[in-house]
């Protein structure tokens, strides 16, 4: 059982094919709910510093371009996302595998669309590659709530955390009153907070 405090300073955000064509695929949880947690997740990384890493598979086929919404909350780390031609286990992509181990970090958090394809893979891998792995359920989303809650279990069996964005930007700020948790505490209220009914 992992019990580290994932923190801006020790930790890794990687966001998985968040395209507009797969999250058309994704039927357990509302898009717009996906779009505002990914962009706050995003956004937490932005704002701390902490090393952000996007990637996309194959673009130019059905899955399509990163949604919109992303790539104007964090235009630089959108300019440097890994494109990957095919490898679902995106842990096993050279290009995305290696951008990962040269941050330094061994806390990893990953949300991506979808769950039960290209979350799972990676999130396990991770984990047999002795990283700490927290997946953010609310920034993800498969076809269907069965698949989703299958992958959801099959990660937990192999040691991984599941985490809400709320939950997680609350650990990553510990302290609302700290300089990150300023910053945090304004991602959240401007990008979920502010916007529930």
């Amino acid at each position: 059982m992992n019990t580290t405090t994932f923190t801006p300073e020790n930790s890794v955000m990687l966001l998985i094919d968040h395209q507009v064509g797969t999250m058309g695929w994704v039927g357990s949880l509302a898009l717009d709910e996906i779009k505002k947690n990914t962009v706050a997740l995003a956004r937490a990384a932005k704002e701390t510093g902490m090393p952000l890493i996007l990637t996309s598979s194959m673009e130019e086929q059905a899955q399509g371009p990163l949604f919109d919404e992303l790539i104007q909350a964090v235009p630089e780390a959108y300019e440097n996302r890994i494109l990957r031609a095919g490898v679902v286990d995106s842990m096993k992509d050279e290009g995305f595998a290696a951008a990962v181990e040269a941050t330094g970090r061994k806390n990893i958090i990953i949300a991506g669309i979808t769950t039960d394809v290209c979350v799972v893979y990676p999130a396990i891998t991770a984990i047999s590659k002795g990283y700490n792995v927290q997946v953010v359920v609310d920034g993800s989303g498969s076809p269907t709530t069965l698949a989703d809650e299958t992958a959801l279990r099959r990660m937990e069996s192999h040691g991984v955390t599941l985490t809400s964005t709320n939950q997680l930007i609350a650990e990553l700020a510990q302290d609302w009153s700290s300089e990150n948790g300023g910053k945090l505490i304004q991602v959240l209220f401007e990008e979920i907070l502010s916007k529930l009914h």
